[in-house]
This record gives structure tokens, sequence and C-alpha cells, in this order.
């Protein structure tokens, strides 16, 4: 039972694979007659028999020790950022709404909720169309967290070898996009309970204020971002509300509640929805490209080997 468990993944193969020849690579030949004598007797095609070698040698030198120490790793930065993307949405919660002394200013409450959300998914975009690199500051945080809770020197190998693995086929884009989305959706859905949890257990009076601008375009503003929201339910203060809005604050049960509704609408659809919806096709292209991962035997590392 215990091998079924900690029995190597087939990504977990091709990955120690390519450990393997970066290894060799910086460090020359390894002693392999027997792990080739093994994988001959073995058979299979030359990229099975280059994996059967492969393993044999990092089950020798305990390069496979090495990897379940670098998921464990890995798997406590993740849930290190995790942690953080948790703490940020619940300040984001109650940075927008305050103690309810005062009243809430309804477009400062939005722009503190969604604002950082929408420049990182714009730039996220940016960097997807252009060069795909995005979120590689977040992914190699990640990584050198990783590496730090993992603390095994024999481990050196291994996260070199997954971004060469994985820029393959690309699968970094997909990898990292799942991580970036996984993490503000979490944000986002931290900072939606938080909401929620305030607005149940405080009153608040919603306002907002201008100098320059017409009440006009505060109207059509809240009244557009609301369109969606109102498909799914949630209520849209009608143009008497928001123009008394902007006069004082308004004294009405209906008018709180119908801001609550919009500002928790607002920030279900624009600030959570195209996060989960992000994170789904991340997930879904991660798992289709992972099945499709071979090794590249024309490297030279491999190529060597193939009279071997």
């Amino acid at each position: 039972m215990e091998d079924l468990v900690t029995a190597p993944t087939p990504l977990d193969k091709r990955w120690l694979t390519e450990a393997v020849r970066l290894r060799e690579e910086h460090a020359g030949p390894l002693e392999d007659q027997e792990a080739n004598r093994h994988a001959r007797q073995l058979g299979g095609d030359l990229a099975t028999r280059i994996e059967t070698r492969a393993l044999f040698l990092a089950e020798r030198d305990d390069m496979t020790g090495a990897l379940r120490h670098w998921k464990q790793g890995a798997r406590l930065a993740l849930l290190a950022l995790l942690l953080l993307a948790v703490l940020s949405g619940a300040g984001l919660g109650l940075a927008a709404l305050g103690d309810g002394q005062r009243p809430v200013n309804v477009f400062w409450a939005l722009g503190s909720l969604l604002g950082l959300n929408l420049l990182m998914l714009l730039g996220w975009a940016m960097g997807f169309a252009l060069s795909g690199e995005h979120g590689a500051g977040l992914g190699r945080l990640w990584l050198w967290l990783s590496e730090r809770f993992a603390r095994d020197a024999k481990a050196a190998h291994l996260a070199p070898a997954l971004l060469v693995l994985l820029q393959r086929q690309r699968l970094n884009r997909w990898l990292l996009g799942l991580l970036v989305h996984g993490l503000w959706l979490l944000a986002m859905l931290t900072a939606l309970g938080m909401l929620l949890v305030l607005l149940a257990t405080r009153r608040y009076g919603f306002v907002w204020e201008t100098t320059l601008l017409a009440a006009d375009p505060f109207i059509h503003l809240t009244q557009a971002l609301g369109a969606l929201p109102s498909l799914l339910g949630f209520a849209v203060p009608d143009e008497a509300m928001i123009r008394a809005s902007g006069d004082s604050l308004p004294a009405l049960d209906m008018a709180r509640q119908a801001w609550a509704s919009w500002l928790l609408g607002v920030v279900l659809v624009y600030g959570l929805l195209p996060r989960l919806l992000l994170a789904g096709l991340c997930l879904w292209r991660w798992r289709q490209g992972r099945e499709r991962l071979t090794l590249d035997l024309g490297l030279p590392g491999y190529a060597q080997l193939r009279e071997a």
C-alpha cells in the first residue's frame, strides 16, 4: 500500500530523468554500467530505457528521496502563500468597510476591493499575450520557498529540471497561471466572506461624493456595474437611492440593503468569477499538457546514451 502512495508518477519519472541529465551535464557522467544493463534488460524504446536508467541512478543516489523532500517543501511554500492570500483578502474586506462609525464611500470601497486585483489581472493578460511570462515573479518566489523548506542538497537540480521540462511544451505558463489565479481567487473569496460577516453584524451607511463631477456619471456607472450582478439576483439601487446617497447619508434600511447587495454582487462578478474561470482554464490546460510531456531525445545528454 505504501508503494502505491509513494510510487513516482509519470511526471515524477520525467522530472527525475531531466534532473539526472542536468546533474551529468554539470558534474560529468555518472557510474552507470549497472543502470545501463538494468535498462537493457527491461527493454522498451529508447525513451523508456533512458527513463529506466535515470530512475535507477536516482534511486541509487537518493534523488528520489530528495524529490519527496522537495515536494514536501513545495506544499509548505504553497501553504504559506495560501495563508498570505487569506490574510490579504481579510485585510481588503476590513479596509473597504471600516468599523461602521463613518459612512462607506461606495466607489472608494470598490476601488480598494477590486483595484489591485484588476490591475494585476490586466498585467497577467498583457504578459500572457506578449511573452507568456505572467506570474514569473510569484513562481520564482514559490520555487525559492520550496527549496528553502526542502533543505536537501541533493535537490539542487530538481527545480531547474522542472522548469526545463515544463518550458518544453510551455506548460509553465499554465502552472504559474493556476498558482496566480488560485491565490487571487482565495483572496477575493476571503474578502467576500469578510464583507458578508461585516455587513451582517454591523450597520453601514453608503454614500458617494464628488466635488467636480455631476451626479449622472455616478448613476450610470452604478447601474452599468450592477447590470451583470442583477442577473444573479443581486439588487441595484434605483436612481432615487443613488441621488439621495450623493446628497446625504440615507436612513432607509432599503437603501442600505440595496447598496450592500450591489457591492457584494460587483465584487463577486468582477473580482471573484474571472479568477475562478481563469483558474479552471489553467487547470484544464495543465492536465492536458501534463499527459503529453515527453523527453527531448535530441538533447546532447540523451543522444550520447543511444549506443550505451
